[in-house]
Parts: C-alpha cells; sequence; structure tokens
C-alpha cells in the first residue's frame, strides 16, 4: 500500500535559462535552499540551462522560487524560469548539487 503524501509539500520542476552556468549559479542555489529551507537537487544541463527540482512548505517553496527568478548569483542573469508542478518529483531530505 502507497503511504499517503504529505498535502503540506509543493514539488516543483525549474529550468532556469539565462546566464547561469559558471557563475556560482548551484552554489548560490544550494545556499538559498538551506537558507529557507526547502530540499532539492540542482544541476547544469547540456544546453546551458540549469534544472532544479525542489519541495517542502508551499510558501517557502514559493519564496525559493522568487529568488531563483532575480538568480541568487550576483553574476548571472535568469532569463527564463520554466515551472511545472509535479506530486511524483522525489521528496528529498536536504539540498544537493548532482553535477
Amino acid at each position: 500500500m502507497n503511504e499517503p503524501t504529505n498535502l503540506n509539500v509543493k514539488k516543483v520542476r525549474l529550468i532556469v535559462e539565462g546566464r547561469v552556468q559558471g557563475v556560482g549559479f548551484r552554489y548560490t542555489t544550494k545556499q538559498v535552499a538551506d537558507r529557507i529551507g526547502v530540499y532539492g537537487i540542482v544541476r547544469n544541463e547540456n544546453d546551458g540551462s540549469v534544472y532544479i527540482e525542489v519541495n517542502g512548505d508551499p510558501n517557502k517553496v514559493d519564496d525559493f522560487i522568487e529568488e531563483i527568478r532575480h538568480s541568487p548569483s550576483p553574476s548571472g542573469k535568469v532569463n527564463n524560469v520554466t515551472l511545472e508542478e509535479d506530486a511524483s518529483i522525489e521528496e528529498r531530505i536536504k539540498f544537493s548539487i548532482t553535477n
């Protein structure tokens, strides 16, 4: 039997495009996640974008997304963020840089 999913957890996938590789974007994304208290992963993609999965309290996830939209890295520049809420995203208990 499947365990019930936590209804107080929001799970979102983000694709971040812009100047987001080679500018400390993943490291500063992790700092933001740790400060806000959300969990997930961040990784560079081959097309130059950054992929993020985030889960946590819905308000905290929204705060995290807002900070990502403005680039946590001072040298980065976010041109576009594609968001997809997806309940099947693995629920994580820490925030990790995966590549």
